[in-house]
């Protein structure tokens, strides 16, 4: 038992010299990485930097010793903060104390939801993400990310919004306070990370751009020119401290906290899969995913960290760069430690156009323009699924986008299975197969006492009335000569109580008529509901055949099944 919920009791007895070099070299590269990055998403969450140095501390350490992934890097990401910023960002709060005690407390909210969520074993509620949602919803929201950062890109005092087009107006209603200087650093600093990431990805552009930011304040005195910097950063550790907020807030920040407990899942949950795949020696199990990364941001909170997930960006690093176990965010938790307790004095002259290209350079990557491409070719309800999560993120809200484009993509779903496939079937031509005669006008034959349909999914309330007209449709389409209506029943896998009085009415009206109804292909979990309801008395057991072939081939010659056909077409488990 102990060894589930902590999977470092299942690797750490097995592991081997040769790790260490990969894991010790990994951590070191993603610990560096976290320092500037760290500091950059703690300002998209509206915290002083700080605070995502503290969010780089003690929920890596958690998750190395839960997590099922041997390669996911938790922390601080940028989404989470730009959630974390626009649920904060529409509270009325008094002060930036209350806003830090607000935000730190959403990640002890939202860990007690991802914790309980995973005992519970609820990981397939991520399922429900479907990728245009997540892809419309990760897109938008890459575009306020970066557009937030503006004011720090052009050193001046913009009012921030999670819509896009209030952002811009408040971005044009102040561009005539640019800071040029500000402007020409975070350019420069744009521009020579996307260089060096061509040149060399193992570079840590981020670090190489904010030490020559730190320089450049420092020797050319540019603070004294209008440029932000980032100011006296807190040294030592994160003291222990329960959070604590007022019990009439807590109401307020669940929606947040449950939205941010979902997109959170998601994003580690995506992400490590996708490392998992390259790798044959351990399995993600969701729910432990979920376990593990409730109880980083559990414990966490109590060390003043905000919500944080595994990123995509660290992770890759983290793979790339040869980690093998959780040894590698101890490493990585170690340099942050290293850097809180001696070196954040050097970070005083630090720019925040810096830190903003820094930002901005890792959301515009999250943008994804291919799969649109590929859905509007091929999937086009998709398509403006995705086109209606990214309109609504980026023009109501972040929580909103998400929330709506998993009720639209839920609805969609519902409309397709109100709407199913039916196919009405032929023999081909010499062979006992029956198929489609949409797709094989050429090669079927039809017949004109009988009407041969496939439908093609659960028949169930929201669906009845669909087959049982189109059912009639094509009973009036083939005319008054029909006998015989042959139910192919293959794809049903589940009827309701709602289909199954359906079903019972048109066999009657269809009797009245002197029509026969009969069942081919029926699998077990259906015939069970055709004894437990009571339907294959009005079937009758003589009308449910194993194949469409038999059944049609019983009508024409009116035969008598053999022995193994009654016995398979009549199986039931009830």
């Amino acid at each position: 038992m102990l060894k589930r919920y902590l999977p470092i009791l299942q690797w750490l007895p097995y592991y081997k010299k040769s790790y260490l070099s990969g894991d010790i070299g990994a951590g070191l590269t993603v610990g560096i990485m976290l320092i500037p990055q760290g500091m950059a998403y703690a300002m998209i969450a509206g915290l002083p930097p700080v605070f995502g140095l503290y969010a780089s501390l003690i929920p890596q350490v958690i998750y190395s010793f839960m997590g099922t992934s041997r390669q996911l890097a938790v922390g601080p990401v940028a989404m989470d903060s730009l959630l974390v910023a626009s649920g904060l960002g529409a509270l009325a709060l008094s002060s930036i104390d209350e806003y830090i005690a607000m935000a730190i407390f959403l990640a002890l909210f939202m860990g007690l939801i991802q914790l309980g969520l995973g005992l519970l074993r609820m990981g397939f509620l991520v399922n429900f993400l479907s990728k245009p949602v997540i892809s419309g919803f990760t897109s938008a929201a890459a575009i306020i990310i970066g557009l937030s950062q503006l004011k720090h890109l052009l050193g001046t005092s913009i009012q921030g919004s999670n819509q896009v087009h209030i952002l811009l107006k408040n971005t044009l209603t102040t561009i005539g306070d640019t800071n040029l200087i500000a402007l020409g650093i975070g350019v420069a600093a744009i521009i020579l990370i996307k260089t060096i990431k061509i040149v060399n990805s193992s570079i840590p552009a981020a670090l190489v751009v904010v030490v020559l930011g730190i320089l450049a304040i420092y020797f050319l005195g540019l603070n004294d020119l209008g440029v932000k910097i980032v100011g006296e950063v807190p040294s030592g550790l994160p003291s222990f401290q329960v959070p604590n907020i007022e019990y009439s807030r807590i109401s307020e920040l669940l929606p947040i906290a449950m939205t941010l407990a979902l997109i959170a899942f998601m994003e580690a949950i995506s992400v490590a899969k996708a490392v998992e795949e390259k790798h044959t020696d351990y399995q993600v199990d969701s729910n432990q995913e979920l376990i593990a990364l409730g109880a980083s941001n559990l414990i966490g909170s109590f060390f003043q960290s905000y919500p944080t997930t595994g990123g995509f960006s660290r992770t890759a690093i983290n793979d790339q760069a040869g980690a093998k176990t959780g040894i590698a965010p101890l490493v990585s938790a170690l340099v942050v430690g290293l850097t809180l307790l001696f070196l954040t004095p050097l970070f005083y002259y630090l720019p925040n156009a810096v830190l903003a290209a820094i930002i901005m350079v890792a959301v515009f990557g999250l943008m994804d323009f291919k799969y649109p491409i590929e859905l509007f070719k091929n999937r086009r309800d998709e398509f403006f699924l995705l086109i209606a999560t990214f309109l609504i993120t980026l023009t109501v809200g972040i929580k909103e986008g998400i929330l709506l484009g998993v009720l639209i993509s839920l609805l969609l779903l519902v409309y397709r299975t109100s709407r199913p496939h039916i196919a009405v079937l032929g023999r081909i031509h010499n062979t006992e197969y029956f198929k489609n005669v949409a797709r094989f006008p050429e090669d079927t034959e039809t017949f004109k006492e009988f009407l041969i349909i496939r439908f093609d999914a659960q028949l169930y309330f929201g669906n009845r009335e669909y087959f049982k007209n189109e059912l009639l449709k094509q009973l009036t389409k083939k005319g008054a000569d029909v006998k015989y209506i042959i139910l192919n029943a293959e794809a049903i896998n589940y009827i309701d109580s709602s289909a199954v009085h359906m079903l019972r009415q048109t066999i009657d009206e269809l009797k009245k008529k002197g029509i026969k109804l009969v069942v081919a292909g029926a699998i077990g979990p259906t015939r069970d509901i055709l004894y437990s309801s009571g339907l294959i008395r009005d079937i009758g057991k003589e009308n449910l055949f194993v194949k469409t072939s038999e059944a049609f081939e019983h009508c024409m010659t009116l035969s008598h099944k053999t022995a193994i056909e009654e016995k398979i077409s009549l199986q039931s488990g009830k």
